[in-house]
């Protein structure tokens, strides 16, 4: 892919737009054998900011054309005229080239439904947002209200309180076998499992010097989560330890959540539920993806339909009070109908939270290697799964309080976490919405850290090493706590002082 742009273009917004249509692609500095171009330039002149795209392949030109209407611009500012003239030109010209329109038309950032929270921030009626995410930003209808129901769900629950706080991921990523479509950091070798007693030394004496910075900083904790990977990799000793050091660090009692992602069933067993249970987790996920075995086998997970159902109920007589599950819509082999099966499944049981998850994969998974039509701009069936699965699951008594997107996801579709009412995941909104700081602990982890002010949000980010092996090399948790909270104090004191003199 050759990609060619105007200087007032953001070079990774255009990639981003790009890839609507051609999933997958790469961007190589120079040289490129795919035969295909696309050529993204903006001009602007007084009262006016005009888009023009052209797809050139060797079958034949595609272009499009798209000026910002006046009742936009007048609301955008410059950067947000070039990307909205830019997005309308590209999604004009892939329309003709592909004959589809992306169902979130140029919305292509992870986070629609902040765009949203802004909008009812400034006293949009929920109905003139929908009109605007359509109108502005060729949104489908039925997308577009969903962001709008996801918004007016979540924002009951991000109080100036809540902005005043902060949270906390500890990072476990080992897995038991990788996932064929796996794009988080997890390691499955023997080898690199053997590191899991060095690494966990390692973890709690970072999570001590997280906790006592957040002390030092004047913070309370609002919720705590423990990803991967899978952190029920750790065995049942290992994972008493962790537990014990985060009770030793901070009264869980006190969180408004406690979230230890299970994920693999074939990682679950009762000791470490009431090992959890015990410890004050209140939040658990226990994910099976799909409940037909031969589609489970094929991209990778090592457990079956009747271990996801044997963990689940091990779950629910922990006592631990919510349990969400994941399932994915367009997995490779599995039909609508499949996937309808599976969602009936699992809505039978009740659980607190259900995540629809829409396929994809990056470049890194070993799928991309064995299946060259992984990547799907056009996909009915998924579409229709994931328009079944927000009918049914909303029917069944569940909100939307939680979405998000990803590149090169099926038909360009949407990740939709659902609750009962009372019920939702706080930390997926807190961190999803930028809500407030998350303090991260672990491989891979990462500090961000938010100010909580009302009006322009200011975010820094440190990243801790990728790799465990890299990890376990690098600086001392001495180190990195006093490293840590030098930060986020002079963070903080700026944003107070900026404050005062409002």
């Amino acid at each position: 892919m050759k990609l060619i742009i105007s200087e007032n273009i953001s070079r990774y917004f255009a990639e981003t737009l790009v890839l609507l249509f051609f999933p997958g692609s790469k961007f190589p500095a120079e040289g490129d054998d795919s035969g295909i171009c696309v050529e993204l330039t903006v001009q602007e002149t007084v009262g006016k900011t005009t888009g023009l795209a052209v797809i050139r392949t060797p079958a034949g030109n595609w272009q499009g054309t798209y000026t910002v209407p006046v009742h936009v611009a007048s609301r955008l500012s410059r950067e947000m005229q070039c990307k909205t003239a830019a997005g309308g030109a590209m999604l004009l010209a892939g329309k003709q080239y592909s004959g589809i329109m992306p169902p979130w038309g140029m919305l292509t950032g992870v986070r629609p439904v902040s765009m949203v929270l802004d909008m009812l921030e400034q006293g949009m009626h929920p109905d003139e947002a929908v009109q605007r995410l359509c109108e502005d930003f060729f949104c489908q209808e039925s997308k577009a209200r969903l962001a709008v129901r996801t918004a007016c769900n979540t924002q009951p629950l991000i109080t100036r309180a809540i902005r005043d706080m902060c949270s906390v991921y500890i990072a476990i990523p080992f897995c038991p076998s990788r996932c064929a479509y796996c794009s988080f950091v997890s390691f499955t070798s023997e080898r690199l499992l053997s590191l899991i007693p060095e690494y966990l030394t390692a973890l709690c004496a970072q999570v001590r010097g997280v906790f006592d910075t957040i002390r030092r900083l004047g913070l309370e904790v609002a919720t705590v989560y423990i990803g991967g990977g899978t952190p029920t990799t750790l065995n049942v000793s290992q994972l008493d330890t962790l537990l014990g050091v985060i009770g030793e660090c901070w009264d869980v009692s006190c969180l408004q959540e406690f979230t230890l992602e299970a994920g693999r069933p074939d990682t679950i067993d009762a000791e470490k539920l009431a090992v959890a249970a015990r410890r004050g987790v209140t939040r658990i996920s226990v994910n099976p993806q799909t409940i037909h075995d031969e589609i489970l086998a094929a991209v990778g997970r090592r457990h079956t339909a009747a271990d996801f159902f044997r963990a689940y109920q091990m779950a629910r007589e922990s006592g631990i009070r919510d349990i969400n599950v994941d399932l994915i819509a367009g997995l490779p082999g599995e039909s609508r109908e499949g996937f309808v099966h599976s969602l009936e499944a699992v809505l039978s049981l009740a659980p607190e939270n259900l995540t629809v998850h829409t396929f994809y994969v990056k470049r890194g998974a070993s799928i991309t290697k064995t299946d060259e039509k992984i990547y799907r701009v056009q996909d009915g069936e998924t579409m229709a799964a994931v328009e079944d699965a927000s009918a049914m699951v909303q029917g069944a008594g569940y909100m939307p309080y939680y979405l998000y997107r990803q590149k090169n996801t099926a038909a360009n579709l949407e990740n939709t976490g659902y609750a009962l009412p009372g019920h939702p995941c706080l930390y997926n909104i807190y961190m999803m919405e930028e809500i407030h700081s998350i303090f991260g602990a672990g491989a891979s982890a990462m500090t961000k850290l938010v100010s909580p002010a009302q009006g322009e949000k200011k975010i820094l980010r440190m990243s801790e090493k990728k790799y465990p092996y890299e990890y376990l090399s690098g600086k001392t948790a001495d180190v990195k706590a006093e490293l840590l909270y030098q930060s986020a104090a002079d963070f903080y004191r700026n944003f107070r002082e900026k404050e005062k003199h409002l």
